[in-house]
């Protein structure tokens, strides 16, 4: 209250409001803060200045997922003989792939049209806002409105790193190579992350000849080394040419990128230069700066426990607030962020973190919850790890996939999940399992319990848990037990 006094002291207080709440950005994180305003009957205007639906669904998940479909099909079609058939070449079009990709974007847009929100009870605006003080906001500086709250959901952008000589040529970034509609012959993919693996990939099944380079000594460097090994071993077996322990140094003319290695200059000539180096948070141009709202270490808009900004009316949620910049976690912190904005100071809530997923969409995929192996020892966590390899799967082996594990930890002599790690086909799917059960304080104990359909890849789930409760069979029981049967025997 004291530093809530203290911010609002050189500003004017309305005597009343027109909205409850306006949200800036129509991406993940607005969409859902303006959805669940008009739920409980609030007055909220979204205000969007570029295309509803944000990153996600114009330039990010969805396109991306288009693309590596097409590309994952044109993979199996390839494999055809090892499934017992007789397949022709497979001939596409790499232009009706990309037009593909924006069919399949046009027909998801719906969902995150203006008309199905306004049908909601969302008021929508096209325009940029501007925050001119803790309670209004300006639209195109033609239209002001006072409210009581203020969302930022301004989404993030791709990162292009400031090398000599990339500002020579157009560099493809997450957002802009859905405009492609010849396949580049070279392509260099700067960035050895989630965005980088996938779109490398993808594009090397189409035919490209893929340089993938990354700074650190590992591709997906979030991921434990087995489990970003086991994507690098597939990642070779389709050609890719993976450069890791590569740092960017320019750009040349003549279209080359020259990085160092082991203290030597190495040129990788491109016709096009893929940028997947993450995202960086939308924070210029809408008032941060005039009202002094401060960013972190980050560069995000540095928030509370709830979501709150220096300004406890102003709240910030998704990637520009982050810490995770995933579509999940922008629609978990927007409930948050809109509920505390709408119901404090009678009731507020801490937004959670404790059981955040993710997924990367490569093939073998790579699914993750919690805590790894990596993770673990850098907090200095004690666990417990079990295995589960794929290969021993029926369903796996029967689909040709067998290639990839289950990992789970484990408090050191408890069956409570800390974290799980799953490599392979569908991974994205399977974690759920691990997903529920950590929320829900479900142990691998239950999950070994629990009847799963036989041939699934979901059993690979209930074998990891097996696994842990042969580790740790007690013995000194087991050893009566053959005693006891031995007497039976008589």
């Amino acid at each position: 209250m004291v530093r809530a006094r203290r911010v609002y002291a050189r500003w004017k207080r309305p005597r009343r409001y027109d909205r409850n709440v306006v949200v800036i950005g129509g991406g993940s994180a607005g969409l859902v803060a303006a959805y669940i305003a008009a739920a409980v009957r609030a007055r909220v205007t979204l205000v969007e200045k570029d295309r509803m639906g944000g990153d996600c669904l114009n330039t990010g998940c969805v396109p991306s997922k288009a693309l590596i479909r097409s590309a994952r099909l044109l993979a199996q079609m390839r494999r055809a003989r090892e499934y017992g058939l007789r397949a022709p070449a497979v001939e596409f079009d790499f232009a009706e792939i990309m037009e593909r990709v924006q069919r399949v974007v046009r027909a998801v847009a719906p969902h995150d049209s203006v008309e199905r929100y306004r049908a909601l009870g969302v008021e929508c605006l096209h325009g940029e806002a501007r925050i001119t003080s803790p309670w209004t906001v300006t639209i195109d500086t033609k239209q002001t409105l006072s409210t009581r709250a203020i969302v930022i959901a301004a989404g993030a952008r791709p990162l292009v790193p400031r090398i000599p000589g990339i500002e020579q040529i157009r560099v493809l970034t997450s957002d802009n190579v859905w405009e492609l509609r010849e396949l580049p012959r070279r392509l260099v993919v700067l960035g050895g992350g989630p965005i980088g693996c996938e779109l490398a990939q993808a594009f090397a099944r189409f035919g490209a000849r893929v340089t993938q380079v990354e700074m650190l000594p590992r591709l997906l460097p979030r991921e434990d080394a087995d489990a970003a090994g086991l994507v690098r071993q597939r990642f070779a077996l389709e050609g890719i040419d993976v450069r890791t322990a590569h740092r960017a140094l320019r750009v040349e003319p003549g279209r080359a990128l020259v990085c160092e290695h082991a203290g030597a200059e190495v040129r990788f000539e491109f016709d096009a230069l893929l940028c997947a180096l993450g995202r960086t948070p939308n924070t210029a141009g809408y008032g941060l700066e005039e009202l002094g709202i401060p960013l972190s270490a980050a560069r995000t808009v540095e928030t509370d426990d709830y979501l709150q900004t220096l300004y406890p009316n102003i709240y910030a949620c998704g990637d520009v607030a982050g810490p995770y910049q995933f579509t999940h976690t922008a629609s978990h912190q927007a409930w948050y962020a809109v509920v505390n904005a709408l119901f404090s100071p009678f009731k507020r809530f801490r937004a959670d973190y404790s059981v955040i997923p993710w997924a990367t969409f490569t093939d073998p995929e790579v699914a993750r919850v919690g805590l790894n192996e990596t993770d673990a020892q850098e907090r200095g966590v004690a666990y417990e790890a079990t295995l589960f390899e794929l290969a021993e799967l029926d369903r796996a082996i029967v689909d040709e996939a067998a290639e990839g594990m289950v990992k789970v930890l484990t408090e050191p002599g408890s069956d409570r999940i800390l974290g799980a790690t799953i490599v392979g086909e569908q991974a994205g799917e399977l974690i759920v399992e691990f997903i529920t059960a950590m929320k829900h304080g479900i142990g691998l104990n239950k999950i070994l319990g629990t009847i799963h359909i036989y041939p699934t890849l979901a059993e690979a789930n209930k074998y990891a848990a097996g696994n842990w409760r042969r580790a740790h069979a007690p013995a000194r029981l087991l050893r009566g037990l053959e005693r006891f049967h031995a007497w039976r025997r008589g």
